[in-house]
């Protein structure tokens, strides 16, 4: 069974993180995000990913490979101009001749795939949609189907006047072999404006898959930090952590922790970090690979990804920080998003939207 993962974006609603790191590779629980989506892929029989590639394809390649330390074959297609949703499946087609699924590059969810692909050969679909609730509709893509599933009519962020559902599309499609030939080759094409409307109009059965197991987009840093978060609260299920050990605070290798350091979990802490006396450790959090926490430091929700160090006493509440950055003594920041290599001190002005930091998710 095949997937094609859509990985070509540069992940610009996620900055000031991803300058430097492709969105596929950002940490989540200190593995690549990407990483957690191909072992879900894999529990639900897919052996086979094609991932369409763009912008910074060479770190997705470097870090994975070709795929055998997950038990999977990865395929690297790369686009040296952008093909949209649907282009970069049709540049794939030589390698899709059964049902596939098409996965969206920032999503993160645990939507039963096996059932969806039951469904999709019991109703002899073209392509089925897995659709999920949310609050805010307006800023996705309604679809809205008949009584049995079937789809009548797209309607990409619509308006509150607009809004009949708040069943969204989850960027999750399973897709018939045969409807590719629908796509312009080596052009510009997306499902929800080009391909969907046109087999609509051609009267192709396309069937909805509602579901309301856990979803999330993280293309934003306050979705991003909810994902990590999530994952330690047990509100979707994570290989990488487990709950039920000490307390749920996970060390993955060896760190230094002082003895009157106050650490509650959930937590994941990665190896060679070094945490000091009176540091007030509280989860959900993550440190990366040799954060150091000075004495008195306080840290609580929050994301630090590798080599972070915290000045004594300074405090960091709902927070991404990015690797190889300094946070100062006496330092406080909440709602914050902090780029790779950056310094913060007292009196530091904001630069959003220059590689430095931003606040305010």
């Amino acid at each position: 069974m095949r997937a094609i993962i859509l990985v070509g974006g540069e992940g610009t609603r996620l900055r000031p993180l991803t300058y430097n790191v492709p969105k596929a590779v950002v940490p989540v629980l200190n593995e690549p995000f990407l990483k957690h989506v191909l072992y879900y892929l894999k529990g639900h029989g897919v052996d086979q990913v094609i991932l369409a590639l763009g912008h910074q394809a060479e770190q997705i390649q470097s870090c994975f490979g070709g795929g055998s330390e997950l038990g999977l074959k990865l395929i690297y297609l790369i686009e040296h101009s952008p093909l949209g949703t649907a282009g970069a499946v049709k540049n794939a087609e030589a390698f899709l001749d059964e049902p596939f699924f098409v996965f969206n590059g920032d999503i993160f969810t645990g939507i039963d795939l096996t059932a969806m692909m039951h469904q999709h050969r019991e109703r002899r679909a073209s392509v089925s949609i897995a659709l999920v609730p949310v609050e805010n509709p307006t800023i996705y893509g309604v679809v809205e189907t008949d009584a049995g599933g079937r789809v009548k009519r797209f309607v990409e962020k619509p308006s509150w006047r607009q809004v009949t559902t708040n069943m969204i599309n989850a960027g999750i499609y399973i897709v018939e072999p045969s409807v590719l030939k629908h796509i312009p080759p080596l052009t510009r094409f997306t499902f929800e404006h080009g391909l969907f409307p046109q087999l609509l109009e051609l009267g192709e059965p396309i069937f909805n898959y509602p579901s309301d197991a856990y979803w999330i987009d993280i293309g934003a840093p306050q979705k991003y930090l909810k994902l990590n978060c999530d994952l330690l609260l047990g509100k979707e299920h994570s290989i990488f952590y487990q709950p039920d050990v000490n307390n749920g605070v996970n060390f993955k290798g060896e760190s230094f922790v002082h003895s009157t350091a106050q650490i509650e979990g959930p937590l994941m802490i990665g190896e060679n970090c070094v945490i000091e006396r009176d540091v007030q450790l509280k989860g959900p959090a993550v440190l990366g690979m040799g954060c150091r926490l000075k004495q008195g430091a306080v840290v609580e929700r929050a994301v630090l990804w590798e080599d972070i160090e915290m000045g004594g006493s300074a405090v960091l509440k709902n927070c991404v920080i990015g690797s190889h950055s300094r946070i100062e003594e006496a330092v406080s920041l909440d709602d914050c998003v902090v780029g790779e290599n950056t310094i913060i001190s007292k009196g530091s002005k904001l630069a959003y939207g220059l590689k430095a930091w931003s606040c305010g998710f």
